[in-house]
């Protein structure tokens, strides 16, 4: 067959024709050679145990951990909008005893003004019950009944801490590590350095439910930033539809879409021989990908597959869209090698009615919250899959709106997340806020001390996981002081 000559600056119809008749075929036998290549390669590493029944070869940049991971991967349960530490997790005795009282002046020095509170508010305690539970004492909400009965698996940190009051920063804080757009994600960080256990499914997936009160979920809240497109997540859709245009058109069979496929790849090959640009070997990825996805992606949403106990212990039903399929979900897709599975609870962003919105909000996720974390450990999932609960902040010890109509405002000074799982000390409760709950009174932890005890979890050093961008050598956790908190590692 003629080689065709990689300094043409274009191909004539006529060649490009003749040659891919033939070359086709021999492109795609190359490629999943390459794929069997790299997961050879990739034996032998820290993490590079393989999930039985699928192969480990969409391999991150990382092919040796910078040390023994605790966690494979991580399940993010992201309460969007901000969830009250002292109504869940932080009672507060004198907010309770000062209720109606004006805010202290000294508890407002040195920090932002409120969201959206104006003047000197009133202290507004909890009306919920609050008791230790299990052999850890470790105390939990009458809100939350269910995540009472798993209280021993829990990690909760009293102590967190961001940078900002304001939603999208704040959600861009907690995911990137950074108020500024444009920057890459945990989970694209993950994918990024250690890829996917299983070449069908992305390495990155995201879940969304809960009620659209009105706040969006951004597209760069899962992006990829300066990386490339294939580290992004995929957003998976409610319905019978989880990622679009998956389907073949009509009268388009499966082999005539592997032979579009190949052809395209060959072509965007050639171009990428010209111009040299990264995303065009991302476009490739990301079609293979979604050639693949045809088959693994219905199979995996099939939740009917699931016994009648389970899918009743989880509250799931398949066919509907609920936190609870995506709790379900999400156990699915790390039980199949995916890395790391967000899933987007919103409703929790409680300025009026609070007790009504979080009622709602605690009833659609405790049972499911409890199911997964019960199913993960049955399955011997748990050990080695982090999972982390919390929002972007907290919310303000003091009423927003009067009456009982009130809700909350934003809180960034003190709040509460849970980690299980994924070498955490299990029954353990870290850090304090001061009697109103407002400020971190004792072992902060911010939300950077947060990604890079993550990191650290899954074997990453945050000081060498850097990538160069425009000159400089950027990671996770920024160039701020940021730690490893040590005290809540197993």
């Amino acid at each position: 067959m003629n080689q065709v000559d990689p300094t043409q600056t274009a191909i004539a119809r006529r060649t490009f024709l003749k040659e891919s008749a033939l070359g086709l075929g021999s492109i795609a036998l190359q490629s999943m050679m390459g794929l069997e290549a790299r997961g050879d390669d990739s034996k032998g590493s820290h993490n590079g145990e393989v999930t039985e029944g699928h192969s480990n070869v969409n391999r991150g940049i990382l092919r040796e951990t910078h040390h023994p991971p605790r966690a494979k991967r991580v399940i993010f349960l992201f309460m969007a909008g901000g969830p009250s530490h002292v109504d869940l997790f932080d009672p507060k005795p004198l907010l309770n005893k000062l209720e109606g009282q004006k805010i202290p002046a000294e508890l407002l020095k040195d920090h932002q003004a409120f969201a959206l509170i104006r003047g000197m508010p009133e202290l507004k305690g909890s009306p919920y019950q609050f008791k230790p539970h299990g052999e850890s004492g470790t105390i939990i909400s009458e809100l939350m009944p269910h995540l009472a009965t798993v209280a021993d698996d829990l990690t909760v940190i009293r102590s967190m801490k961001t940078t900002t009051n304001v939603h999208d920063p704040g959600v861009n804080m907690m995911n990137c590590g950074s108020t500024l757009f444009g920057r890459p994600t945990l989970g694209a960080w993950l994918s990024y350095g250690l890829g996917s256990e299983n070449q069908n499914l992305p390495a990155y997936v995201v879940l969304t439910s809960g009620a659209d009160d009105g706040q969006p979920l951004l597209q760069s809240f899962w992006g990829n930033g300066f990386l490339d497109s294939r580290h992004q997540g995929v957003p998976f859709l409610n319905g019978p539809d989880p990622v679009l245009h998956l389907q073949n058109p009509g009268g388009v069979s499966r082999s005539e879409r592997r032979n579009q496929l190949d052809l395209m790849a060959w072509m965007n090959r050639q171009q990428h021989q010209q111009v040299g640009d990264p995303e065009i070997l991302a476009r490739i990825a990301s079609y293979e990908m979604a050639y693949r996805m045809q088959t693994s992606v219905p199979e995996l949403k099939n939740l009917n597959e699931e016994s009648q106990q389970t899918l009743k212990s989880y509250g799931a039903d398949p066919g509907k869209a609920s936190f609870a399929n995506n709790c379900l979900l999400a156990r699915r897709l790390v039980e199949r090698g995916v890395r790391f599975v967000q899933l987007y609870d919103r409703g929790w962003d409680s300025h009026t009615d609070i007790q009504r919105e979080h009622k709602r909000q605690c009833a659609a996720a405790d049972q499911p919250i409890a199911a997964l974390l019960k199913d993960l450990k049955q399955r011997d999932l748990l050990k080695d899959t982090l999972v982390i609960w919390g929002g972007e902040f907290g919310r303000t010890p003091v009423a927003q709106v009067s009456g009982k109509t009130y809700g909350r405002d934003h809180h960034p000074h003190g709040f509460t997340m849970w980690l299980a799982g994924g070498g955490t000390k299990p029954g353990l409760t870290f850090g304090n806020t001061d009697d109103y709950g407002y400020h971190v009174a004792e072992n902060p932890v911010h939300v950077r001390d947060l990604h890079a005890t993550v990191l650290h979890l899954l074997g990453i050093d945050h000081h060498r996981f850097k990538f160069k961008f425009k000159g400089l050598d950027l990671g996770l956790t920024g160039v701020d002081p940021a730690r490893v908190v040590t005290d809540i590692v197993g």
